[in-house]
Parts: C-alpha cells; sequence; structure tokens
C-alpha cells in the first residue's frame, strides 16, 4: 500500500468528481428534463383553476415526508387547498393502495415518492375518474400503472441525467415545472434544506447535483428560520448542524415517527410554523427514537444468533420482529459483516423484508431475480423491500445465496475508501479542509479512510454511558494524535505498538477544534 501525503489526497478525491456535470445550483438540469411533467403541472394547474380537490399521498420515510412537506407548502404559499395522506406502515402499508383511494375524496392524487408499482390502485382511480399524477424514483417495474402522467426519471424514455435522485427532489422539479405553469415567481431555494436532509436518508449517490444541492442545504439549515430545526437546536443544545448531525440526528429522528408509530407526527414537526408546536413533536419523536433504538438492538442481537459467517450474504428473521427497524438492523448487519443483508418479519404465514447493500452490489437488481416468488418488491440500488408466502422462504434464502456467491468479492468493498498510509503528522487543521472540501462523504463519495502504521498507545479511557467506547492517547516520534474507537472490540495495552485503519474528523468541544481520528479497526 502506498503512502500518501496532503497533495497526494487532493488528486484522489478531485477524481471522483472529474466526470460531474452538474455542480453548482445553475447547472441542475431542467425540468423538461423529466418526461410527463409538464403533463403533471398542466393539470395541478387545472385543478388549481377550477378548485379540485386535491390530495398528495406520501410514504412514511424521511424521503416521503419531506416531499409531502414540498408540495404542501407549495400549495399553501398559492392559498389552494389540499389534503394529505401518509400511510401508515403498520395500518395501509406501503404507498397508494385501494383501501386509501376510498377512503379520498378527490378529483387528483399527486404520489409523492410512491406510486410506480400501484397498478391495482391506477385501475381503481380510473374507474372513479380520479386523475392520478405518479411522482416517484424507485425502480420501475415491467408494467407501469395507468396514470395520468408519471413522473419518473428511471423511466427508459426519460432524459434525465443518469444521477439517482430522491423522491423528495422529483417533488421539487414537480414545484418548479408548476411555477412555470402559473407564471408565477417563486423562490425553490426555501426547500433546498430539506433536500439535503431527503438526498443524506435516502442513501442517494453524493455526487454531481446531489453534492451540489446538499453542500447548499447545510449551510441553509444552519440559517433556517423553520420552527422544527430551531426545536432541535434548542433541545440538543447546538448552535449548528454538520454533515454528520443530518445522518445520524435529524433523519433518524424524522424517521422514527413512521417506524415506531405515525409518520404524519414527523410531517406536522417539518411543517409548522410555530416553535411552540414543534418542541411538542419533537418530545414524541424523541421518545419514538428511543424505543426504536431499544427494539434495534434487540433484534441485531437476535440476528447475530442465526448468522452463519461463511454465508455469502445475511438473511435472518423472526416471528413479529418489529417491521419498523427491519431497514435499519439489515443496514447495521451488512456494515458489521461486510455483505449485502436481508431481515425479514414473519406474520401468520406472510413474510415482509428490507435488505441493504454493501460496497457496489446492487440489492434490488438480486431481489429482483427472485420475483416469481415474491408478492411485492421495490426500492433502488442500496436499499429496498420485499414481501413473500413463508412456505417460499427457503426458495428466496437459496437463490440469494447461490446470486450473492456469483458476486465477485471486490463489489463488497469500496476499493476507494482506504486511500494509504498516513504519517500522523499529516494530520493536522490543513488536512482537516482538505477533507472537508471534498464532503459530504457517502454513497458514491465515501469517507476516506487511512492506515497509521507503529503508534505508541500513550493513555486510554472508556468512555460513554455504558462505556462501549475507547478514547487513546497516540504518538509516534515528536508527533500526538487523539483517536476514538466506537463500539470497540479490540482494546490496546499501554505502550504497545498498534497499527490503525480510521478516518480523520473534527472535533469541536467549548469552541476548541481538535484533528481526531476515527478508529474502525486496530491490527
Amino acid at each position: 500500500m502506498n503512502t500518501v501525503n496532503k497533495e497526494d489526497i487532493k488528486r484522489i478525491l478531485k477524481l471522483r468528481f472529474e466526470n460531474d456535470m452538474h455542480t453548482k445550483l445553475c447547472d441542475l438540469p431542467l425540468p423538461s428534463c423529466l418526461k410527463d411533467i409538464y403533463k403533471g403541472a398542466n393539470r395541478i394547474k387545472e385543478a388549481i383553476e377550477k378548485n379540485q380537490k386535491v390530495a398528495i399521498v406520501g410514504d412514511y420515510d424521511v424521503d416521503g415526508i419531506i416531499s409531502c412537506v414540498i408540495l404542501s407548502e407549495f400549495f399553501d404559499d398559492l392559498g389552494f387547498d389540499y389534503v394529505v395522506k401518509i400511510p401508515n406502515r403498520f395500518k395501509d402499508g406501503y404507498g397508494l393502495n385501494e383501501e386509501i383511494i376510498k377512503e379520498l375524496d378527490c378529483d387528483l392524487i399527486i404520489t409523492v415518492d410512491n406510486g410506480i408499482a400501484a397498478i391495482d390502485a391506477a385501475k381503481l382511480c380510473k374507474e372513479k375518474n380520479i386523475d392520478l399524477i405518479i411522482t416517484d424514483h424507485h425502480m420501475p417495474l415491467q408494467t407501469l400503472p395507468d396514470a395520468f402522467a408519471i413522473i419518473n426519471p428511471k423511466q427508459e424514455d426519460c432524459k434525465f441525467p443518469n444521477i439517482e435522485i430522491c423522491g423528495a427532489q422529483v417533488a421539487w422539479y414537480l414545484v418548479a415545472a408548476l411555477k412555470e405553469v402559473c407564471k408565477i415567481k417563486y423562490d425553490l431555494s426555501k426547500f433546498i434544506e430539506l433536500l439535503a436532509i431527503a438526498i443524506i436518508a435516502d442513501m442517494m449517490e453524493l455526487r454531481d447535483l446531489n453534492r451540489a444541492l446538499v453542500r447548499k442545504g447545510i449551510e441553509y439549515i444552519n440559517k433556517s428560520n423553520r420552527a422544527a430545526f430551531k426545536a432541535i437546536k434548542l433541545y440538543y443544545q447546538k448552535d449548528k448542524f454538520g454533515l454528520d448531525n443530518i445522518s445520524f440526528l435529524i433523519a433518524p429522528l424524522i424517521n422514527s415517527a413512521g417506524r415506531m408509530d405515525d409518520a404524519s407526527i414527523s410531517y406536522r414537526f417539518l411543517y409548522t410554523k410555530k416553535l411552540q408546536d414543534a418542541q411538542n413533536y419533537l418530545e414524541q419523536i424523541v421518545n419514538f427514537n428511543e424505543n426504536r433504538k431499544d427494539e434495534e438492538k434487540q433484534l441485531f442481537e437476535e440476528s447475530l444468533k442465526q448468522i452463519d459467517e461463511k454465508d455469502a450474504c445475511i438473511i435472518v428473521g423472526g416471528a413479529n420482529w418489529h417491521e419498523g427497524v427491519l431497514g435499519i438492523v439489515a443496514s447495521r448487519l451488512a456494515k458489521h459483516f461486510k455483505k449485502p443483508a436481508f431481515v425479514f418479519s414473519k406474520n401468520e404465514n406472510k413474510l415482509k423484508g428490507s435488505a441493504r447493500s454493501v460496497g457496489k452490489v446492487d440489492v434490488l437488481s438480486l431481489i429482483t431475480k427472485a420475483n416469481f416468488l415474491l408478492e411485492n418488491y421495490g426500492g433502488h440500488k442500496g436499499a429496498a423491500g420485499f414481501s413473500l408466502d413463508f412456505k417460499y422462504l427457503d426458495e428466496f434464502k437459496n437463490l440469494i445465496f447461490k446470486e450473492c456467491l456469483k458476486i465477485p468479492k471486490n463489489e463488497f468493498n469500496d476499493a476507494d475508501e482506504i486511500l494509504g498510509i498516513l504519517d500522523p503528522i499529516e494530520i493536522d487543521f490543513e488536512m482537516l479542509e482538505i477533507l472537508e472540501s471534498f464532503e459530504p462523504f457517502g454513497y458514491k463519495n465515501p469517507r476516506p479512510f487511512f492506515v497509521l502504521e507503529n503508534l505508541n498507545v500513550k493513555n486510554k479511557k472508556l468512555i460513554g454511558k455504558e462505556e462501549k467506547h475507547l478514547k487513546l492517547i497516540l504518538n509516534k516520534d515528536s508527533k500526538t494524535i487523539e483517536a476514538l474507537f466506537f463500539n470497540f472490540d479490540k482494546e490496546p495495552n499501554l505502550n504497545e505498538k498498534i497499527t490503525l485503519v480510521g478516518s480523520i474528523s473534527k472535533n469541536e468541544y467549548r469552541g476548541l477544534i481538535v484533528p481526531q481520528f476515527i478508529v474502525k479497526e486496530i491490527y
């Protein structure tokens, strides 16, 4: 492995973005790139002019909730009335269905972050003379719903650039088209703060237009007057948010209501203009999130008992496992074992499952190969959901195991994750600035990892409520560095010489900024 310095790191990381076409907000693709967008926008304009009844049908995750907020606020600003329906994961299931259509008394339904597989629901809309506009970003199946308009960048004949975008971005583009057809002045940048959260939460690739939106979005969040962000800052006593705060604090909070109870609470939290209301909703959401952590921990530990590490992938499940945390458990297992993970819950003879990817593995493609066994499935490369009858479970498992065995081992890892061996003397404020200029890190722009060799353990301390984390003071020659090993699985001795793999981050404490090394592995 090569030794790298600051100049090498800049050169290597710059290569990740050499093919990016849309690096500034003024460079973003136009709404006209999306098939059916003006057809859909003109139909919504007609509904506004005729004062028809319009319903927005969302999804219970962060992306779906934010999509609903974007359309809602646009309609509010126009003074147009509408209803919002976010399905309850436990009562309604995923996406637009026949029961929801029967519940809604309207002339037009707009789906956000769902609908591309709603074939039966689209038929019922036709029968009831309800026009259906589908806005979605999930992979279309071979047969598309018979809708008035379908706005989805993954349609074969859609001219949108080959970049994964989330449902909230599709909804935002619809608002851009509505602005044009309604011939109004409208500040689309007011939603960039929300888009940044949706892009990160939905694991979109952080390059090209997504990177531009997230970088700008973090700025906007920190200047935002949105009551929800003020409430989080007050509750957690934070002055500003960074990228990791979105990934590990804001997104899990917003997701927790839909996972544990009802996503409409998170919708109201983001939507409300009143700080007191936002604080009340946040209290509920924090409780949901704590319950979610407990449930997740229990299922993760139960999963570990079922796993054979020799298998090419992870497939686990149990009776009445909490459906709201299957995806998080799958994500944790995938990261822990560096293999794609499939986690299911059995209710009577029905199985519901979530899948999460690692490296370059496409879990939706894997699931699609078993489509003849499945009742429903959908998602994207990094995350997918599926359901099937219990009697097909063994056949499903065997097929997925066989398909995973065919995948080259290098596909399971991000080859460009470890950049090389780094001299600890390179870890300073200049290094922090260099790495910061290449943020946000995530899918398709993985956080750079480095190897530090032959460090002396000068001091160590267990930290955290349950002492699950390890703080190390290390030195080599004249350089001393601080390192943190979260959920450590190996504890070195004092004065032992160790080699580390990990990343560099910024530690901000009481106004002081110190570079620190986040340990991934100790040798």
